[in-house]
């Protein structure tokens, strides 16, 4: 056996464990590997915090193991029974290349050179730049269209627009839009930047691939993406000045006249010919050789409408160009579109629909719909999937600038106002919906009948959620702290249910400051740090929701919430179970069993008290597990199951006994009584739906481990 368990299989092991366990099984087979792991050492041993740590933990480990065979042959099986490294990744869909690209070639020619060049151990990464509407991204989409063939194992794009603040998303949120573009299973994707930066490697290396990273706004969004495999491309797409990474520097070039007329003819087709002709000179004064306002012109050009005529200035600035086709094409709208989308433009949105832009205007959905596509006939939205849409930012502030100096601050403000009731009204009935029977999902009365018509309501709070976050921001700015707490705390569900932990957590890191800053009530401070806590802990960030939890406690202690403030501290034990640290999780898992059963018949929270306490079983049972107490964790699990099997007369939970069911198995395994185990194996496995695959998966795994010690 001890050729089985290599030093370097055992170090890989651990440190894909330690950065970051995905979803509810990646949990479990992190807590088994703990337990393990204090068998092994003969002690308590805290899941070390850093990749240096864990590799001298796989040391130690190894050590123990040269004169253990029995154990050995444990770790073995441990490391056999892991369900499902990632699979290879898909080949990836990059968006088409704009039919009319224009004399770019050279540029083309440039990165094909730099994907070619002998690799000498040099990465091979490109910083792709221009000004705003040069056509960067129209060259990289070409270059994936011309290269199809020396990357035959994937070319994925990643646009950073989608998220919701002027910056973009933080570094592990880019890593994972780019897994998710090679079609990673959601529940094989680490939690923390650190994991999925390994799995980005592990999934790159020996491959050939182009990786297009656009819209970049910050040089610490593609660090961890730097190629260390000689056939991968990184291209770092800029609209701007360049970052200062180091990489082959290629810089997007203005059109010439000529070759911008070139455009403009294809754009506008050889049947407007004389009308271009005539109209030229004019456009290529505005547009300065800008591939986005010479496409956005030529489009106007094509429209039985004769030239507007400018009443007001015509923009300036860098990105002038871009300016001055958005301000023409405004001319050619009627007055109630450009009304509509100057106050949508308002509140900075990262995606438009027709509820948030009929709450701007003041309008009918209907008509914003009907609004919104004369906007992208004109070029100034760009349309997305499910009906909405998107501002270029330099649009976008262009319109937000007129609509100031036109229709004053006041009526600004009452843009802005309107949207934020709408998307109040949007999200919170839809986190009801998502959790009908939580009482972390009440709402305001208000909000409460509209959650019975919302079917798919987490659905809703996915397609908004970048916009949540947004307007908690805008809410604050317009003195709004309610409206921004509310909006906060509508996103749960999605983080509980969906784990959208990138996409809430710069909302809840928002709020909850917001809470403490302006006085909420400690029920509210207490919600959202606890939210903020949950997200924390499940990115991998312990020191940080351990400190937001215990903020939450002290909330609902200050508010004599003790349902709250049991939920609390059951959580800061979830931490510290997650981290190995066993006896302290069984402790705070005591102590929330304690603060429940001081809820008396008839106050509130006694309702939830019998599913709370189940619950509070398993993790003590979990708990105890970890601490080698086996005889006291079957106890606790098997009361678990009873409960959720419906044995006590609560109605049964087929996903909560199966989780149960695993629990009390791995117990009942590491306790010797493996018939038991496999019986409790195949209980659990008739309990899950097809598309449990990785609870599925493990479950495979532990009954491996339970026959093979039935045969030694």
């Amino acid at each position: 056996m001890l050729e089985v368990v290599a030093l370097s299989a055992l170090t890989t092991f651990l440190l894909g464990v330690g950065n970051g366990a995905a979803g509810e099984v990646g949990k479990n087979l992190a807590l088994s590997v703990g337990a393990l792991t204090r068998r092994t050492l003969g002690g308590a041993t805290p899941l070390p915090a850093d990749a240096e740590g864990r590799r001298a933990l796989a040391g130690r480990v190894h050590g123990r193991l040269r004169n253990d065979p029995r154990r050995a042959g444990e770790w073995a099986l441990m490391l056999e029974g892991v369900p499902g490294a990632a699979a290879e990744p898909s080949r990836g869909a990059m968006p088409p290349a704009p039919w009319a690209f224009t004399n770019q070639e050279k540029v083309v020619r440039q990165l094909v050179r730099e994907a070619g060049r002998p690799w000498g151990g040099r990465p091979r990464v490109v910083l792709l730049s221009g000004p705003t509407g040069s056509g960067s991204t129209a060259v990289a989409l070409r270059l994936g269209a011309e290269t199809r063939d020396r990357f035959p194992d994937g070319q994925y794009y990643v646009d950073l627009r989608t998220a919701s603040g002027e910056t973009g998303p933080e570094p592990a949120g880019v890593l994972l839009r780019l897994l998710r573009e090679m079609d990673v299973d959601p529940d094989l994707v680490p939690a923390t930047e650190a994991g999925r930066e390994r799995l980005y490697r592990q999934l790159t290396e020996g491959r050939k691939a182009l990786v297009v990273i656009d819209h970049t706004t910050s040089l610490a969004q593609v660090r961890a993406l730097v190629p260390s495999t000689p056939d991968v491309l990184l291209v770092v797409v800029v609209s701007g000045p360049p970052l200062l990474l180091e990489a082959e520097r290629i810089a997007v070039p203005p059109l010439s006249d000529r070759h911008a007329k070139q455009l403009v003819r294809k754009v506008a087709g050889p049947e407007y010919a004389e009308r271009v002709k005539a109209r030229l000179p004019g456009v290529l004064e505005r547009c300065r050789g800008n591939a986005f306002a010479l496409h956005a012109e030529a489009r106007l050009l094509t429209r039985d409408e004769p030239e507007p005529v400018s009443g007001s200035r015509v923009p300036v600035g860098p990105d002038r160009p871009v300016r001055a086709a958005a301000h023409l094409a405004s001319l050619r709208l009627g007055p109630e579109a450009v009304r509509l989308c100057r106050l949508t433009a308002l509140g900075g949105w990262p995606s438009v629909s027709a509820t948030i832009a009929a709450a701007a205007a003041d309008t009918d959905e209907a008509t914003a719909a009907r609004l919104l596509d004369e906007a992208v006939d004109v070029g100034i939205l760009d349309a997305l999937s499910d009906r909405r849409y998107r501002f270029r930012p330099e649009i976008r502030r262009q319109l937000a600038e007129t609509a100031s100096a036109e229709y004053g601050i006041e009526a600004c403000a009452g843009a802005v106002e309107r949207t934020l009731d709408a998307l109040l009204a949007l999200v919170l009935p839809a986190s009801r919906a998502a959790l009908p029977e939580s009482w972390r999902t009440e709402v305001p009365g208000e909000y409460r009948a509209a959650s019975r018509s919302v079917p798919d309501g987490v659905a809703v709070l996915a397609a908004e959620v970048a916009n949540v976050a947004r307007a908690v921001v805008v809410a604050e700015e317009h003195g709004r702290t309610g409206t921004a707490l509310w909006l906060a705390r509508s996103l749960w569900p999605l983080q509980l249910k969906a784990g959208y932990w990138d996409e809430v957590l710069p909302a809840l890191r928002d709020a909850a400051r917001c809470a403490d800053e302006g006085g909420a009530d400690e029920r509210m401070a207490a919600a959202l740090h606890f939210q903020l806590a949950h997200c924390l802990g499940e990115t991998g960030r312990w020191e940080q929701a351990n400190r937001a939890a215990r903020a939450s406690v002290t909330y609902e202690r200050a508010a004599g919430h003790l349902r709250g403030e049991a939920s609390g501290v059951e959580l800061m034990g979830l931490l510290s179970l997650n981290r190995w640290l066993y006896e302290e999780a069984y402790e705070r898992f005591a102590e929330a069993e304690a603060v429940y059963r001081r809820i008396g018949p008839g106050e509130e929270g006694a309702s939830d008290l019998p599913r709370a306490l189940a619950l509070i079983k398993r993790h003590q049972g979990r708990a105890l597990r970890g601490m080698g107490r086996l005889e006291e964790s079957r106890r606790c699990l098997s009361g678990a199951v009873d409960f959720f099997a419906g044995r006590t007369g609560a109605p049964p939970e087929a996903y909560n006994r199966a989780r149960a069911l695993t629990d009390l198995a791995e117990t009942l395994h590491e306790a010797g009584d493996e018939t038991a185990a496999l019986a409790g194996i195949t209980e659990a496995e008739a309990l899950l739906p097809a598309s449990a695959a990785p609870h599925r998966a493990y479950l495979a795994g532990l009954r491996r481990r339970c026959e093979a010690a039935t045969d030694r």
